[in-house]
């Protein structure tokens, strides 16, 4: 039976870091780090989880803004306003929430944000940096959130060094996880493959992982079998699916009960990367705010 890889607790533990650090670069520096975030539309699942990232941001004494506007704004309009946060010294961190409708131009859009606040890491420049940088550093980089969280599971539950030298398969090649995953993968010498729909004999090249990664929004697609003995499994698939009592519920990309009884640690959904990626985005604030002031790391 697998060990559990608790991300509540995990996120528990560095947003409580991140806050000491904060209160600290505020004697420090005089400032305060502010992270605004920004919505589009009214969607009841990203509005949620909004709040929650405020609301935690709030926690860790980080200044936080929300920014709510209507969907049919133009993307000129949303680019201005992105510009005034960008002008705004007490804005440290801008975070755009995805998706965005579809009369928006997504991609203008994240080239909007300026690099230096950009705590998604999604911004061209960033993503740049991590890739060409031998050992990328999270306290000089913006990195994406999602899969820093992961990497700070991994080593929580591998140990430092137990990285070195194992056999990563990340199943999803998208730009928010999969792509900037490999680099801080292969930064921390593990041989990666990054595998997806076209990827022949899929299972067999899961098999062969003694880390793999499942991130590809598709319910239970990696079965137990799939699984190496041993293995550390993180999800990073959150779906909602039909629950027996005609409600829903959120399961992962991993068929879990399957992958449990093989694998040697597994994160489990929900309450596995979901809330590192939240914890994440608060150390990425404060790393912003610390690189905007000249504090480097």
């Amino acid at each position: 039976m697998a060990r559990l890889i608790d991300g509540k607790a995990a996120a528990l533990a560095l947003r409580t870091e991140v806050a000491r650090a904060v209160e600290g670069f505020v004697a420090e520096r005089g400032l305060r780090p502010g992270l605004a975030v920004v919505i589009v539309g009214d969607h009841p699942a990203s509005r949620a989880y909004v709040r929650t990232k405020t609301r935690m941001a709030e926690a860790a004494g980080i200044a936080a803004r929300l920014i709510e506007l209507p969907a049919d704004i133009q993307t000129a309009a949303l680019l201005e306003r992105i510009g005034e946060l960008d002008a705004d010294p007490a804005v440290h961190g801008i975070l755009v929430q995805l998706p965005l409708p579809e009369t928006i131009d997504e991609a203008q859009v994240l080239l909007a944000v300026s690099p230096k606040k950009d705590v998604d890491g999604f911004h061209p420049a960033n993503v740049g940096a991590l890739f060409s940088a031998t050992r990328p550093d999270p306290d000089r980089l913006l990195v994406p959130c999602t899969p820093l969280g992961c990497l700070h599971l991994l080593r929580q539950t591998l140990g430092a060094e137990g990285l070195r030298g194992q056999e990563a398969v990340i199943v999803g090649r998208s730009n928010i996880v999969g792509k900037p995953l490999a680099a801080l993968l292969l930064a921390a010498d593990c041989t990666v493959t990054v595998a997806h729909s076209r990827t022949r004999d899929l299972a067999d090249v899961c098999r062969r992982a003694d880390i793999l990664v499942a991130a590809v929004g598709r319910p239970g697609l990696v079965r137990g079998s799939w699984v190496k003995p041993g293995a550390a499994v993180i999800d990073v698939g959150i779906n909602r699916i039909e629950a027996e009592d005609g409600g829903s519920r959120l399961v992962g990309d991993v068929a879990f009960a399957e992958a449990e009884q093989v694998a040697g640690a597994i994160t489990p959904v929900p309450g596995g990367v979901g809330p590192m990626t939240v914890a994440c985005l608060m150390r990425n604030t404060l790393t912003a705010a610390r690189l905007q002031s000249g504090a480097g790391g």
